[in-house]
């Protein structure tokens, strides 16, 4: 079903049964795959939306970047299956001939979240309300980013992290690690999203090991992981923790910085539960 009110461009592609409502535009080159709902006053171009995922109004899905070295080359941005873009989102598409913006499956982004050009959130990321995604930021599998959070271009954030409202960060970010503050940096594991996602007590204890070694004031990064491969037990999780070390271009938050403001004071003080 397709409100009156929409406009739309003779070359986008629609499944039969989108909804399309009131006042929506949809630009040149769409695809819109099979039970999209898209409400009101949403804004759709040079984009590529997947099956079952809803649209909130005044959405903004595959405008050009921000990003001066574009030129109007053809890129787009992907958006995987039953995501929830909620109202005032702003995806940007790619730059660079031929490349796109990716959001995968499952993803929710809340309220006047940002995803800039050339970023990539794999499946069932959460941005909360008013996150910004600088361009070609990486975030992997089931991470949560907590509201008015604001991340530097070209960094890694890792899978199933969790990092608090009010953080920044500059550098990458460990998986399976939980964060606050500006910088953000880690201060333990995401117990609570392990747990839900099944991984055993003795997983949990082995991952923790390696954390507190890597994170340790008395090592710097090359010590405490030769301190993990020739001391410690190893798991998959842990091989992916080193793994994404080592392959580090920015540096990852580790310790924590001298001028860091933390979040969760400032929460506190607010009242906030």
């Amino acid at each position: 079903m397709i409100d009156k009110t929409a406009i739309i461009h003779k070359s986008a592609q629609i499944a039969d049964d989108v909804i399309i409502g009131p006042n929506v535009i949809i630009g040149e080159n769409v695809k819109i795959k099979s039970g999209v709902k898209i409400i009101a006053n949403a804004y759709l171009e040079f984009c590529e939306i997947g099956e079952g995922t809803v649209i909130s109004p005044f959405a903004t899905i595959g405008t050009p970047p921000q990003d001066l070295g574009y030129k109007n080359e053809p890129t787009n941005v992907i958006v995987g299956k039953n995501c929830l873009i909620k109202e005032n989102v702003t995806i940007n598409r790619a730059s660079g001939e031929g490349n796109s913006t990716i959001v995968g499956d499952k993803c929710l982004l809340m309220v006047g979240a940002h995803v800039a050009h050339n970023c990539k959130l794999e499946d069932e990321v959460i941005l909360a309300n008013l996150v910004t995604l600088g361009g070609h930021v990486q975030v992997g599998f089931g991470a949560f980013i907590g509201g008015m959070g604001v991340y530097h271009q070209n960094i890694r954030i890792g899978k199933m992290c969790i990092i608090s409202g009010f953080s920044a960060a500059r550098q990458d970010i460990l998986p399976y690690s939980k964060n606050d503050g500006c910088p953000a940096s880690a201060t333990g594991l995401n117990v609570i999203a392990l747990k839900r996602r099944g991984f055993s007590q003795e997983d949990r204890t082995i991952m923790n090991e390696a954390f507190k070694l890597l994170t340790s004031p008395e090592y710097n990064t090359s010590q405490a992981i030769e301190k993990i491969k020739s001391e410690g037990r190893i798991n998959e999780q842990v091989e992916e923790m080193i793994e994404f070390v080592q392959s580090s271009k920015r540096g990852v938050s580790l310790k924590v910085h001298k001028e860091r403001i933390r979040a969760i004071p400032i929460v506190d003080q607010l009242g906030v539960n």
